[in-house]
């Protein structure tokens, strides 16, 4: 089958790899209709996290071709979202909802494929793929049900660990796909306010249009001195860190009110925690890998039924041989998402 390979950063190429076939009785796989580029795989095209030569990619839905004799919920012919990481979904973390966690699971591409290719061996068919149901699905409505896989799941994340409720001021640090969403979901979740910090029109335009109803376009002392501005000087009541930086986190805890949590979801890079001065306005920090299996079902409901569309971030769309170009128009921030286009329903 033909795959995207990271070759070395700054460097992606479309080579063959071997068709994936079962090898545990638990898997399936799966021929990939759509797949995308994450802003972590950036990390690894800059060079900035280390990346073995190889298959690339986590984001994908697609149709089951085959499964293992023990797989008992999923069946070929069936279209399916796969969560960035795969999990069994009976250990005692997958139970208590921390699918991320899972003793016996992974990220791809570790279980041998990535999530840009033609074709994808999922492990943990039952515990990780979830089946949307219906037919005929929009081409909106698909890229909807991409962001599921990791992007939509990990802003919802974010929103979810830093206690988004009914009625709250909310600040989003940071605008790409995963901070776009993270202002769908804190709408989603009830936010009266939300702030989102963007320099980029574009992205400011998707923000209001998911539920921003501020902007701020500075960035360190000058964005904290904004954010505090339009709230009074109290802070807001639930940040989400959707970037990984130090500057983003020290936005973020400088910009919550006392006594509230910072969710994060960007990689870490370089990041320090100040637990002194957390100590003393009891702030907090919850987050990192989120919990896509767990948080799917839900959001699947809203999709199909037209409550959200936070396919909005696919902004570029290419076939599998401009998989190159996908990278460099996020890297050049040309894009927010890259949408790969790889098979067909």
């Amino acid at each position: 089958m033909r795959a995207a390979l990271f070759v070395e950063p700054g460097r992606i190429e479309v080579g063959q790899r071997p068709d994936p076939a079962i090898v545990e009785s638990t898997d399936a796989v799966v021929r990939v209709v759509l797949a995308c580029v994450c802003g972590t795989d950036l990390w690894f095209y800059r060079g900035d996290s280390p990346f073995a030569p190889g298959p690339i990619g986590h984001e994908f839905i697609g149709v089951v071709e085959d499964v293992g004799l023990d797989v008992c919920t999923i069946a070929p012919g069936d279209f399916v979202i796969a969560p960035f990481g795969f999990s069994d979904g009976t250990c005692p973390h997958c139970r208590h909802g921390v699918t991320s966690a899972c003793v016996a699971g992974g990220l791809y591409p570790t279980s041998g494929d990535g999530g840009q290719g033609e074709a994808v061996r999922v492990p943990f068919a039952d515990g990780s793929l979830v089946v949307v149901g219906g037919s005929g699905h929009s081409d909106e409505q698909l890229a909807s049900l991409l962001t599921l896989s990791d992007v939509m799941s990990t802003g919802h994340h974010a929103a979810v660990c830093a206690g988004v409720g009914a009625g709250d001021v909310v600040a989003v640090v940071g605008d790409g796909a995963v901070g776009l969403c993270g202002v769908l979901a804190a709408k989603r979740l009830g936010a009266g306010r939300i702030i989102a910090l963007s320099r980029n029109p574009r992205r400011q335009a998707v923000a209001r249009e998911f539920g921003a109803t501020d902007i701020v376009e500075q960035r360190g002392p000058e964005a904290i001195e904004s954010v505090m501005e339009l709230t009074g000087g109290v802070g807001v009541d639930a940040t989400l860190e959707c970037v990984g930086t130090r500057q983003a986190m020290e936005t973020a805890l400088s910009i919550a009110r006392p006594g509230s949590t910072v969710g994060y979801v960007g990689m870490p890079h370089g990041v320090e925690l100040p637990v002194g001065e957390m100590f003393a306005r009891n702030t907090g920090v919850r987050g990192g890998i989120a919990n896509a299996r767990t948080y799917i079902p839900e959001l699947l409901e809203d999709v199909l039924e037209g409550r959200i569309n936070p396919g909005r971030v696919l902004d570029y769309s290419t076939g599998l041989d401009g998989i190159s170009d996908a990278y460099v128009a996020m890297d050049e921030r040309r894009a927010i998402k890259s949408l790969v286009r790889v098979g067909t329903a």
